[in-house]
């Protein structure tokens, strides 16, 4: 147990949308952290557990995507609203675009009203054959959040 002179402190995050910028929408042009630990995310595709790719468009595919990353920042001790950084990666960006709206549904209930910054790129392939998206990030993680144990 900690005493209160031992705690460390808070984490803070703040929103940087310079004016000169087009505002942002569904993401922020960057995100100043200060405090925490840093949490690298591995890009994470749309395995199950078993590791096939679900079956399903680009929006099911992002649900396990993300599903996928919330287990790890949780292992880890931490949110979704830890990550501070994406990097989308995705092999069509005419699809990705064609359906934004379902999901910016999706990733609003997975990040609330928070967004981190983020990036897109289309690839020609990624690592599984059957994979339409995958997703990689940065996280910062509060100094008193334990990780969870190895297995």
């Amino acid at each position: 147990m900690m005493s209160d002179e031992q705690q460390t402190p808070a984490i803070t995050k703040d929103i940087i949308n310079p004016p000169e910028l087009p505002t942002p929408r569904g993401f922020n042009h960057g995100i100043l952290v200060n405090g925490g630990r840093l949490l690298f995310l591995a890009g994470q595709d749309a395995s199950g557990a078993d590791g096939a790719i679900v079956p399903g468009d680009i929006v099911a595919q992002c649900d396990q995507v993300l599903r996928n990353l919330r287990t790890v920042v949780e292992a880890a001790g931490g949110a979704m609203s830890d990550i501070t950084k994406i990097n989308i990666y995705v092999t069509d960006r005419q699809e990705y675009k064609a359906q934004m709206r379902l999901l910016g549904h999706l990733f609003r209930s997975y990040f609330g009203a928070y967004y981190p910054a983020t990036a897109l790129f289309e690839v020609k392939a990624l690592f599984q054959d059957d994979a339409l998206i995958e997703i990689e990030g940065l996280a910062v993680i509060g100094e008193t959040s334990p990780p969870a144990p190895l297995p």
